[in-house]
């Protein structure tokens, strides 16, 4: 007797997507090893007083005071101006990096006339425009949103620019042949080609961002997670210390791997050793 069951797309599919869930989640539980062990050997240590618990609060503590805190509604409250705070940063960043990282990167005059000054910006240090920043905009949120902008700015930038000047010129030169015109190679060779450099730089640029919400924070907050650090030493509160830590590496880490899972979707087309694991 011939078996009834016959493959169809559907199924195929269904199968497949199926597959990619299964692969996720054991991947994800593999992540989880190494911080599920360091927690679980923080606990013993701390709870055996290895740790002093005015140093170092064991994790169940730290728990209850992000769940304290959550409960009575100020974590939330901290959360969201962070988070704006973050993003509309980010935002500002992107477009810019986008927009000047694509004329130099594409414009070899643009290059020579804008990049050594770039370069130039890129190495001083974030916590250096705190001063000019607040004497410029004040303490409010202007001058939050901008460090952040411009800390996002130059690893986008880069990437950008990179991407850009790396396409294989043997990819101009198809285009040519098919009397592409600027835009056209822009949007059909170059865009794409630079595509895997330039969301790498996204990533990077909002991991960098993250770092610069705790400088930007410090700039007279009186909310927002970096807010939560200062009170937390002024009041001499290692549990509050570390529980806006947690909550950094919490966040950031979300962000990023929705970002990745971004990357990953937008890159499907990709033929490289990361798909074929």
């Amino acid at each position: 007797m011939k078996d009834s069951t016959v493959s169809t797309p559907l199924t195929i599919g269904k199968s497949k997507k199926s597959f990619q869930v299964n692969k996720h989640l054991k991947a994800t539980l593999l992540g989880g090893v190494v911080p599920g062990f360091l927690i679980i050997l923080w606990e013993y240590l701390s709870k055996s007083g290895f740790f002093p618990a005015h140093l170092l609060p064991a994790p169940t503590i730290i728990l209850d005071t992000i769940m304290t805190m959550g409960q009575d509604g100020t974590l939330w409250g901290h959360l969201g101006i962070t988070l704006y705070r973050l993003f509309s940063g980010f935002l500002i960043g992107v477009a810019l990096a986008v927009l000047i990282g694509s004329i130099v990167g594409y414009l070899k005059k643009a290059e020579s006339l804008l990049d050594p000054l770039i370069q130039a910006f890129r190495s001083i240090p974030s916590l250096a425009w705190v001063p000019l920043f607040i004497l410029w905009m004040g303490i409010g949120e202007p001058s939050k949103v901008v460090l952040i902008a411009v800390g996002v700015f130059f690893p986008v930038y880069l990437n950008i620019v990179s991407g850009i000047q790396n396409v294989d010129r043997k990819l101009i030169e198809v285009g040519k042949i098919y009397n592409f015109n600027s835009y056209q190679l822009i949007r059909r060779i170059i865009l794409p080609a630079s595509l895997p450099s330039f969301l790498v730089g996204i990533r990077s640029g909002l991991g960098l961002g993250w770092m610069f919400v705790v400088a930007a924070e410090l700039m007279g907050a009186s909310e927002g997670i970096g807010y939560l650090l200062v009170y937390g030493q002024n009041t001499y509160s290692p549990q509050l210390i570390i529980s806006s830590i947690v909550l950094f590496a919490i966040l950031g880490k979300l962000t990023d791997s929705i970002l990745k899972s971004i990357e990953t979707k937008t890159l499907h087309w990709q033929d490289t050793i990361a798909r074929k694991a």
